[in-house]
């Protein structure tokens, strides 16, 4: 009867009790894809591939930005505090100078003058003393001046030690013998067997075993000589002598060696070096203070040693202070002289004027704009041509355009004179001071409040204002009350629009600002393009990026940046 009964079950109709038969099974286990996978492995595998593909769609353009915004951005940041120039050029002397008391307006001891030498002498080798020198000039006016002729000088003291050397051997004279004793065996071979017409790159320098124990300071100068003459002058380091310094390090570690420690050591130059050890007693000896007197008396001024102390960390809030017309001095940062304040008066100009153009564009662009929406089409048309004429002009020639109008001879004074508003002996000041700037932005930066106010005005209904004067509103009721408030997100994008771009111009004050009317980003040109200051440029690019960035969220949160429109 059970047989009967399956088979009739298995012929007929599937019916609801079926169905939640087969929905219990299903709930008792997870629900299958149709490949057999677990469907919600399957749908997050969907969605991955999704997200990536859209990935890869925007990638070009991700890169894109992080490459030619992002990247620069960041590195401006770290240009405004980076400052590893004075302790990567003068290491031991900031080693040194660590101990001197700035409060004891005497200038540092012995030691800081010998590392001073030794740092100087290997500076002006790589030719970085200069470029030292041009950091700390911005610190202190003359020290560029210091550190190059320093640099000129200071190989004369290293020859003192140098010329005794050689007197009393012939040997130390050639480089030859330095190579044998200085390097080690296997460099000697490697550098026997290496042909410079090849074009291989010749055997790394290695010291040889056990003269570093007795001469550590000859050991270090020689490594640095030969890193120098092997990967930066690039030239056969067998066919050349030593630098002055070697000597003058030779000299320091024989003065300090005892014959025992002298007497372990079998290698090439064991004779001479005994030799020379016995006879550095009787030396002539250099007063590095007194040497670095003779070159400039400014080396014995505290001021100097005082502004390497202070910039020797490599990273410095100076710039930052600059920016903002401070300094650090021995007894904390405080405002530079009144005569020599200068960027929070161009901050402050900046800011006001950028204010001034962008209220000047709302006030000429909003009846502009009212017309190119309310008039026919053909004649919108036409004067949409005329604003956007501009673009199509060049901005260096648009702005000279306004230099000859604008001058006292030029043709707006001359017309004014000839419709007997102006006399001609007191012909307006236009250029070269704010006005000048006011005028010649404005009208460079106009288009760029109509044409968001024009796309905001053409979705409003002219149907309201009908309807508000129907009403018995006037036409000065019914403009302020209906249709100014729904044209108030074209002004809000306009105006973040103007004052951005204002805020950052620097051809147009350039050439029609004179003295009056720069702006702080003529100054940032000039530190990037002629002081070559960079490091001010980009801490005063830093100042003017978080004010933009504050003002925008003090706008947000004013106006609302979602209430900001473009049309539409």
């Amino acid at each position: 009867m059970s047989d009967v009964t399956d088979a009739t079950t298995a012929k007929r109709a599937p019916t609801p009790d079926d169905a939640l038969r087969m929905a219990d099974a299903q709930a008792k286990g997870p629900v299958l894809a149709a490949d057999g996978t677990p469907l919600k492995r399957s749908l997050n595998r969907a969605l991955r591939m999704q997200k990536m593909r859209a990935l890869m769609l925007i990638a070009p353009l991700l890169i894109f930005v992080l490459l030619t915004f992002i990247a620069p951005i960041a590195d401006m940041l770290f240009r405004s505090v980076e400052n590893d120039i004075v302790s990567n050029t003068l290491p031991r002397t900031t080693v040194a100078l660590a101990d001197w008391d700035p409060d004891s307006s005497e200038v540092p001891g012995d030691a800081v003058f010998k590392a001073l030498y030794e740092d100087m002498f290997i500076a002006q080798e790589g030719k970085t003393h200069t470029v030292l020198g041009g950091r700390l000039n911005y610190e202190l006016t003359g020290m560029s001046s210091l550190f190059r002729k320093s640099g000129r000088k200071v190989e004369d003291m290293g020859e003192v030690y140098q010329d005794q050397f050689e007197d009393l051997n012939a040997y130390w004279k050639d480089g030859e013998n330095w190579n044998k004793m200085m390097g080690s065996d296997s460099w000697l071979e490697d550098m026997a067997t290496w042909d410079p017409a090849t074009g291989d790159r010749q055997p790394r320098f290695e010291i040889r075993e056990g003269i570093e124990e007795i001469l550590p300071e000859t050991a270090a100068k020689f490594r640095v000589f030969a890193n120098f003459v092997q990967n930066v002058d690039e030239d056969n380091l067998a066919k050349e002598d030593p630098w002055a310094l070697v000597y003058s390090a030779l000299y320091d570690d024989l003065s300090g060696t005892s014959e025992a420690q002298l007497s372990g050591y079998a290698g090439p130059g064991a004779a001479e070096l005994a030799e020379a050890a016995a006879a550095v007693g009787t030396f002539e000896t250099v007063d590095y203070k007194a040497a670095f007197d003779d070159i400039d008396k400014d080396w014995l001024t505290p001021e100097v040693w005082e502004t390497i102390r202070i910039n020797s960390p490599k990273l410095t809030s100076g710039y930052f202070l600059n920016a903002i017309d401070m300094q650090r001095t021995v007894d904390g940062v405080e405002m530079r002289p009144e005569n020599q304040q200068l960027y929070l008066k161009l901050f402050w100009r900046t800011l006001v004027m950028s204010l001034t153009i962008t209220a000047s564009c709302i006030l000429l662009g909003y009846p502009v704009a009212w017309l190119l929406a309310n008039l026919p089409a053909r004649t919108a048309n036409l004067l949409m041509i005329l604003v956007l004429l501009p673009f199509w002009t060049s901005l260096l020639v648009r702005t000279s355009a306004w230099k000859v109008m604008l001058q006292q001879q030029g043709v707006i004074n001359d017309t004014l004179v000839w419709l007997g508003l102006v006399d001609t002996a007191n012909r307006l000041v236009l250029i070269n001071n704010q006005t000048g700037t006011i005028i010649a932005m404005t009208h460079i930066l106009l288009p760029f409040m109509i044409l968001p106010l024009y796309s905001v005005m053409q979705t409003i209904p002219p149907s309201y204002l009908r309807a508000a004067k129907s009403l018995g509103a006037t036409n000065w009721t019914a403009f302020w009350r209906v249709y100014f408030p729904q044209s108030v997100p074209g002004i809000g994008a306009g105006s973040i629009l103007v004052f951005i771009l204002a805020i950052g111009y620097y051809i147009t004050p350039e050439i029609v600002g004179g003295t009056s009317g720069t702006f702080i980003s003529n100054r940032i040109a000039y530190h990037i393009s002629q002081s070559l200051n960079w490091g001010l440029a980009a801490a005063l690019g830093s100042i003017l990026l978080a004010a933009v960035l504050l003002l925008y969220y003090a706008y947000d949160k004013i106006v609302g940046i979602d209430n900001v429109k473009l049309g539409g």
